[in-house]
């Protein structure tokens, strides 16, 4: 598998675990020591992994449930080393997000390791 597969794997599967509400996968593609940070239209937030992986999982029902429509497409992805930056856009709890991913590839597999996030609308 090339590592640019391997970062769309990562991605594709943060994205379902966005989804359907699991917070088991939120933790399985990000570092342990990861920060998501960004704006929403109430101001800045900064959360940790198990934050993070708490608010998904408190979507209930998920958005896959809800019938929400899946949009995810990957902007760019820019790989130096053992390291990516991966550029986002995904539609997630009716905003449409613009997410930058810093990457680390670790014992050969890719995991997020910040995640930075605008709205977009």
């Amino acid at each position: 598998m090339t590592d640019t597969t391997a970062i769309n794997a990562c991605v594709e599967h943060y994205y379902e675990s966005l989804r359907t509400s699991d917070p088991e996968g939120v933790r399985a593609v990000f570092h342990e020591n990861a920060r998501i940070t960004g704006y929403l239209p109430d101001g800045l937030h900064q959360m940790t992994v198990e934050e993070f992986a708490g608010f998904v999982a408190a979507q209930q029902p998920s958005p896959e449930a809800n019938g929400e429509p899946r949009m995810l497409e990957i902007l760019s992805c820019d790989i130096a080393g053992h390291t990516a930056s991966v550029r986002l856009r995904e539609s997630y709890l009716g905003m449409t997000f613009l997410d930058t991913f810093a990457m680390l590839q670790i014992d050969g597999a890719w995991t997020i390791y910040n995640k930075l996030f605008h709205v977009e609308s």
